[in-house]
């Protein structure tokens, strides 16, 4: 997508006159951007219909030329539809591919369709509705991987499991507490394309070139055709902007940050060392040797996939970082990283989505897992202060010293006999062993977002309310 300053023309390109002849083969390798900018064909024609309306409604085109664009602009996006439009390299981008085309259909009124406009402003049109779609997508499918979780969630508010610091047992919680995590961090994901959506909803075209136009267009009036708030209000940063491309590529980047945690929890707990959940055939694999083998090979893709946005990112905002105002041609490497991490984000999405209603839990083995590593210790030391009146660094100390004999005895903290815990505290009662089961444990935990049944059920009702 060149800067139209630098049009020129040869015989078989709409270029200026300023050079004598075309590029030569490498110039031309380098320079195409069609292969990958036609996936803007519609925003591109949809922009050009909002143009040419404009320019007849404020008279800098006749109302006859208005619709001879109007008529071979649709039909071109059918032949393009239908798969019966033939590309040119040669000329370059979409944006001359279409005039061009749009030239053979209707002749001489076609050359009026670029009036009071330059590809820079075109361009910036065309990918910044693109990037607006793909994040109303993205916003769709996030939504849709909430619900998944909120239905497991609420199937699995009282499943016992180990809650984790450091891949270490530290706490029992539910498993329905655990998805609710993946609601939080979701939700904030679908937050921030939202408000990606608002601050790139501005409209870019009537710029030209970088300095506006000398014609009495109405920027609002394509504005509001095209679906966006207002049009942008500076033009040397119109064409110069890529921060919306920038931000989808951060929100990406930070939503494949976490469906890569989901994605390695679902491979640790897919392992017969863990066994808290099996996948279905459906998103699983076999092994070409090991015939026992059953591999999340989704879940692995899913977590390989973050790399690919992440490397797209850091390649735009260093394209970026040393561009002076207003357009240079660096940023037609935009368009590729983002095409790229929104078909991995989308993909991704929808296989852990996918995950997320067809794994099987097991919750037997879960709940066996969550009374290892002695997880009641804290409610241990947690009693002890309620009960007996110890301070907690006190009744710190104390548990610890259970937690040390039951290790030496080879038994959980609810099997040590009383006469050993008052052996270590004499405080201590048999009302102790109230909080020392595992449903004893998260049934405690009441406080606002914590892991008790009741409270993950007033999460869930929350989240539904909002999604």
């Amino acid at each position: 997508m060149a800067d139209d300053t630098t049009d020129t023309k040869s015989s078989n390109q709409m270029w200026g006159g300023r050079f004598a002849s075309g590029p030569d083969a490498i110039m031309e390798e380098i320079n195409a951007s069609i292969g990958f900018d036609k996936k803007l064909f519609a925003q591109d024609i949809r922009g050009s219909i909002a143009h040419a309306t404009m320019l007849a409604h404020q008279g800098i085109i006749s109302t006859d030329d208005k619709d001879k664009i109007v008529h071979g602009l649709n039909t071109i996006l059918s032949e393009i539809e239908s798969g019966n439009f033939e590309f040119s390299r040669q000329l370059e981008d979409i944006h001359m591919n279409v005039e061009a085309r749009l030239a053979t259909l209707i002749g001489p009124a076609a050359g009026r369709l670029h009036t009071a406009r330059s590809r820079n402003d075109q361009v910036a049109l065309d990918f910044r509705l693109w990037v607006k779609e793909e994040l109303q997508k993205t916003e769709q499918m996030l939504t849709g991987l909430i619900a998944a979780f909120l239905d497991r969630a609420e199937e699995h508010a009282e499943s016992v499991m180990p809650g984790f610091t450091h891949l270490q047992t530290a706490q029992p919680v539910t498993f329905g507490h655990h998805c609710m995590a993946y609601v939080e961090m979701f939700g904030r994901d679908r937050s921030r394309v939202r408000h990606a959506i608002e601050h790139l909803d501005e409209s870019p075209i009537g710029a030209a070139a970088l300095a506006g136009t000398g014609y009495p267009i109405d920027r609002h009036m394509t504005a509001k055709a095209l679906g966006f708030r207002e049009p942008t209000r500076n033009s040397i940063d119109t064409v110069s902007d890529r921060d919306f491309a920038i931000e989808f590529l951060s929100i990406a980047a930070i939503a494949g940050m976490h469906l890569s945690r989901l994605a390695e929890e679902i491979v640790i707990w897919s392992t017969p060392q863990f066994g808290f959940v099996r996948l279905s055939d459906a998103f699983s694999t076999g092994s070409s040797i090991m015939p026992q083998k059953k591999n999340p090979d989704a879940a692995e893709l899913v977590r390989a996939k973050t790399g690919r946005i992440n490397g797209s990112l850091v390649a735009l905002l260093t394209i970026m970082k040393g561009l002076p105002l207003a357009y240079s041609k660096d940023m037609q490497e935009d368009k590729e990283q983002v095409f790229d991490a929104a078909e991995s984000l989308e993909l991704a999405i929808a296989a852990m989505t996918g995950m997320v209603r067809d794994m099987t839990v097991n919750t037997a083995r879960m709940k066996a897992a969550a009374g290892s590593g002695y997880s009641t210790a804290t409610d241990l030391a947690d009693w002890l202060v309620r009960e007996a009146g110890l301070p907690f660094r006190d009744a710190h100390h104390v548990t610890g010293r259970a937690v040390a004999l039951a290790e030496s005895k080879g038994c959980d903290l609810a099997e040590l006999p009383l006469s050993d815990l008052q052996a270590i505290h004499a405080a201590i009662t048999d009302k102790v062993y109230d909080v020392l089961t595992v449903e004893a444990s998260v049934a405690s935990r009441k406080s606002f977002g914590g892991t008790a049944p009741s409270e993950v059920r007033r999460q869930i009702a929350f989240w539904r309310a909002r999604n």
